[in-house]
């Protein structure tokens, strides 16, 4: 369990337990404002990436974060739902594809608030659109998913049909754990967005307003990241994956005024 707090104003830099990376035209910077996470523009031909994270080179039994605890932070964007391309958010995961080291791949568990830009397709859940702002919650590495995954690849042809999809996809996304909701407000705007995960379930709060919660949450140790980049995934029920970049043509970026991670009582 965890047992320290962090509070970060970022006026005067990043602490040591905070890792950096840019990658390709990507800029991070630290001042008496906050956290700059953004990029010049990008190409649709070169990765793009400016991330803070608390995990690199740690195996995922020693990411830092297990429940209970709460996770809050103020920022804004600059530009609304639609207009950011690319992802970005804040929030914890597994990093299954080791994008930080050589590692195993996992199957995924985060929760976070996550954007992916209208290039994206990823219907992971009924009624909830395919890309856009989001609360987000996925646990794949549960007994429930596992014992089912063999069946779920046999079923995925039959997602297809709309009908069978609506039918099928709710068990699915039972056994995944996977929830999200739409965040009502303008990602230009400044707001507090805030994650409680607790044992048993986890809640988000947008300017301490309740926006929604799930029941199924990851048990296993998670880092905590912070991203903004100019990748696009597709990445449907019925089988459908396509990776790729966005072009960026104008500078856009995520700005992080304060941050604090808090043990909770579950």
């Amino acid at each position: 369990m965890t047992t320290h707090n962090v509070y970060a104003r970022f006026a005067e830099g990043l602490s040591s337990e905070w890792h950096k990376s840019t990658v390709g035209s990507a800029f991070l910077r630290t001042d008496a404002s906050g956290l700059l996470l953004g990029n010049e523009g990008a190409s649709q031909h070169a990765y793009t990436n400016a991330q803070v994270d608390d995990y690199r080179g740690l195996p995922r039994s020693r990411f830092p974060w297990r429940p209970p605890l709460r996770l809050s932070l103020r920022a804004r964007f600059s530009h609304d739902s639609g207009q950011l391309n690319g992802t970005a958010g804040f929030g914890f995961w597994n990093d299954p594809l080791r994008m930080t080291g050589l590692h195993r791949v996992a199957l995924p568990q985060a929760l976070w608030f996550f954007y992916a830009g209208p290039d994206a397709a990823m219907p992971l859940t009924l009624d909830q659109p395919a890309w856009g702002w989001k609360a987000s919650v996925i646990d794949t590495r549960t007994s429930r998913f596992l014992l089912r995954a063999p069946l779920i690849a046999l079923a995925a042809p039959l997602t297809r049909m709309p009908d069978l999809y609506r039918s099928l996809w709710p068990s699915v996304q039972r056994a995944a754990g996977i929830a999200d909701r739409t965040v009502p407000a303008a990602m230009t705007d400044w707001h507090v967005y805030t994650i409680d995960w607790q044992l048993e379930r986890v809640r988000f709060y947008l300017d301490g307003a309740l926006l929604t919660e799930a029941s199924h949450v990851p048990a296993d140790p998670l880092g905590l990241v912070i991203w903004l980049d100019n990748q696009f995934l597709q990445f449907t029920p019925w089988g459908k994956f396509k990776w790729g970049l966005v072009e960026k043509r104008e500078v856009q970026w995520l700005e992080i005024d304060w941050l604090a991670v808090e043990t909770a009582d579950a």
